[in-house]
């Protein structure tokens, strides 16, 4: 136990600020503690939570902990136990779901389960549910099971079942047969004494809004209540909370509106916005002080958050001694190619003066922004690793890509084949896939091969005629390759076969991020001479050493970086369109803009000592350069907190009328690159250069390494390598070294 000081004041209070020990302190009635970036939120509610066992207020069974995260929880868990000087035993914390699936066994009885029921992953849902529709008479290929259970988990995210469907909740997906689907699936759950993981919010939600001597069972329980995230509750979770608040009304929530970046998951912001008018005399403690960041870093970050309307507000001030720092470096880059190169020669100047590349992060807004600098770093032999995610060419939807060009490049890769021949479904079954696999063996031929057989005789109906139509396509688009050119047929390969169609019928939330992976994988493509040259570069990507180093860079989307921090950290790719998202504007309007800004928020609060932002004027995006608009919130970034680096495209105005054609170092081209359209896609034929290679230029090639350049006749370069040899190569592959 801790040991009180002279003044008897226990030491874990003493640790504390002002405005720290006022919110541990204050016990009783509503308590709402706006948490800025970096000020201690978890001290503040581990301490509250072993200051209320200290004194007596509460045993360790009367306190409900809600946490988001089971490792949040563990780290409650083990501060608490730190403070009591021993274990903490007999505590009600751990995640919503968490916490209802234990209270859920207590009543399952009351929505017609049993104690003993079984907690679905995500594979048995979607199969379930697939069983219904089918048993529904609905054409799963035009409304795909995927698409529904997203639309059924939205419903339960907002504490909706189906009996309680408006027609202002309802929804035409399914030709209006969602609802009495939804109703069907849940009944399903109740034969087998399933429940997935939204029932286990859900149910308690009805059990306590239609049982009230449950409810009341509770409330005796629970005298204190504490919650770490608000800002991130759904509309399940806060009707939760707010049926079991009322009883003591002794409800102390944590959390950021400044820091609420998940309404594509259900996240309301409006929760905490509420919280004073829900529980009325509720009182409000603000953490200001700062412990991670730079004064330079908070000003910019304060003054970027201040523009949205829809905040309680407050103002981040620095709690470091030593907060004096360098000014956020805003970098100005005439294309997203020399974007990465800066980001890159920064790393290995810092890394050269002794920083820690596991104290360095890249914080990309999209998925696909990953791939140019992964590939920089790899070039560069700088170890990284990507947090909350795949690296690029690991993703599931850009392994089918390669795959389909491995079996375009080589129809004997059994191995990329059996994985897309199926891939979009196809109709072929265990059946069908074992025969194929027979002929194969028996044989001694392709999988392909052994496809073509079947195809003329061992299947029939649907899948024989998908067959003959995915190897017939290969025929056609390797008939075209050396015509159109390998980034023209993978385009048209994607979009013929089915693949782009899957992923844009697909509505669960990631889908629109895997496109706009494909698209960058095509983009990728056009880097490269030929189909082969590609694929090559790729293996060697994938063989890169997963096991260089401990010390490694770590690259992430801002989303994935929030509760992170580090001392340096690059932010990338603000332009409008990208960041804010042009998705999140669409779908948001000004609430997706606040809510993009509050991403911003985060990526600059992560940097504990550098902060580098920075924007291209030009930005090839799925192969195809465009110009872009520096994001609005650089504008927003006040002055006094910031260095501006580099010129190209800082004015607004100059971007809107810069010439759609390709400047550079050498002055305006005057031909644009050739776009052709392939299917879905807009792919570049042949990208040109935006600055010339002369005669005696030194250059490097990702493939051959550094070399001169001997002769030039229009793009092809002769050049003589320093250990390859002397080869012709277009301009495009290689960079001024």
């Amino acid at each position: 136990m801790s040991a009180p000081m002279a003044t008897g004041v226990p030491e874990y209070l003493v640790r504390l600020n002002a405005e720290q020990r006022e919110a541990v302190e204050t016990l009783d009635g509503p308590l709402l503690v706006l948490a800025g970036a970096g000020t201690g939120k978890t001290r503040v509610l581990t301490t509250r939570f072993a200051h209320l066992l200290m004194t007596g207020r509460a045993f360790p069974g009367q306190v409900l902990a809600v946490t988001f995260t089971n490792k949040a929880a563990r780290e409650m868990r083990e501060r608490v136990s730190a403070i009591l000087g021993r274990p903490a035993e007999g505590l009600w914390l751990g995640t919503f779901h968490a916490l209802c699936a234990r209270m859920l066994r207590r009543h399952a009885e009351l929505v017609g389960l049993t104690s003993g029921f079984t907690i679905l992953d995500t594979d048995d849902q979607l199969r379930l549910l697939k069983l219904v529709m089918e048993a529904g008479g609905i054409d799963l290929k035009r409304w795909p099971a995927p698409g529904l259970m997203a639309q059924i988990q939205r419903w339960k995210d907002r504490g909706v079942s189906p009996n309680r469907i408006t027609p202002a909740e309802d929804t035409d997906y399914a030709s209006g047969k969602a609802r009495p689907l939804y109703a069907a699936y849940q009944a399903r759950l109740r034969d087998l004494n399933c429940a997935d993981f939204g029932d286990l919010m859900l149910h308690m939600v009805d059990i306590l809004r239609d049982h009230p001597e449950v409810l009341a069972d509770w409330h005796r329980r629970f005298r204190y209540i504490l919650v770490d995230e608000y800002q991130d509750t759904n509309l399940v979770q806060y009707m939760w909370l707010r049926l079991l608040a009322q009883g003591h009304k002794n409800i102390c929530c944590v959390g950021d509106d400044d820091q609420s970046i998940y309404s594509w998951r259900g996240a309301e912001i409006e929760n905490i916005l509420r919280f004073e008018k829900d529980f009325p005399n509720a009182r409000v403690v603000r953490l200001e002080s700062n412990y991670r960041s730079t004064r330079p870093i908070l000003g910019a970050a304060s003054g970027l958050i201040a523009h949205n309307a829809g905040r309680l507000g407050k103002t981040l001030r620095a709690g470091r001694n030593d907060a004096d720092g360098e000014k956020v470096r805003v970098v100005s880059l005439w294309d997203s190619e020399e974007e990465a190169r800066m980001v890159g020669e920064r790393i290995e100047v810092a890394q050269r003066s002794g920083h820690a590349l596991s104290e360095i992060a890249i914080l990309v807004r999209a998925g696909f922004q990953t791939r140019a600098f992964e590939e920089r770093l790899i070039t560069l032999g700088v170890p990284y690793r990507v947090i909350g995610g795949l690296k690029f060419y690991e993703r599931a939807e850009i392994r089918d890509a390669m795959a389909y060009l491995r079996v375009l490049a080589q129809p004997a890769d059994d191995l990329a084949f059996e994985r897309i021949v199926n891939t979009p479904k196809r109709g072929l079954g265990d059946t069908a896939m074992r025969k194929m696999h027979e002929i194969a063996r028996a044989e001694g031929i392709p999988l392909s091969s052994a496809a073509a057989r079947l195809a003329q005789g061992g299947i029939t109906g649907r899948a024989r005629a998908a067959l003959s139509e995915l190897l017939h396509g290969f025929a056609r688009w390797r008939e075209a390759l050396p015509r159109d050119g390998h980034v023209v047929v993978a385009a048209t390969l994607l979009d013929e076969s089915g693949y782009t169609e899957m992923w844009k019928q697909d509505k669960s939330p990631e889908a629109p991020g895997r496109l706009e992976n494909l698209k960058e994988f095509l983009r990728a493509l056009g880097e490269f001479e030929t189909l082969t040259g590609f694929l090559e570069h790729v293996a060697l990507v994938m063989e890169n050493d997963e096991n260089a180093a401990d010390d490694r860079l770590s690259l992430m989307t801002l989303h994935a970086a929030k509760g992170l921090e580090f001392d340096t950290v690059f932010l990338p790719g603000w332009e409008e369109g990208l960041f804010p998202h042009s998705r999140a504007m669409e779908e948001g309007g000004e609430k997706g803009v606040e809510e993009e800004r509050r991403l911003a928020y985060v990526g600059l609060t992560r940097a504990r000592k550098h902060a580098i932002v920075s924007c291209a004027a030009n930005r090839r995006i799925y192969g195809n350069w465009s110009s872009s608009i520096p994001s609005r919130f650089l504008d927003e970034l006040p002055l006094e907190h910031i260095e501006r680096e580099g010129s190209a495209g800082m004015a607004r105005n100059r971007m809107v009328e810069m010439p759609s054609v390709f400047t550079g170092a050498g002055g305006l081209l005057a031909r644009r690159p050739k776009v052709i359209e392939a299917g879905a896609w807009e792919v570049q034929a042949r990208p040109v250069r935006a600055d010339a290679i002369g005669v005696g230029q030194r250059v490097f090639h990702q493939k051959f390494g550094y070399g001169r350049v001997t002769g030039v006749e229009d793009d092809k370069l002769d050049i003589a390598f320093e250990k390859a040899g002397t080869k012709r190569v277009l301009d495009r592959f290689v960079e001024k070294a």
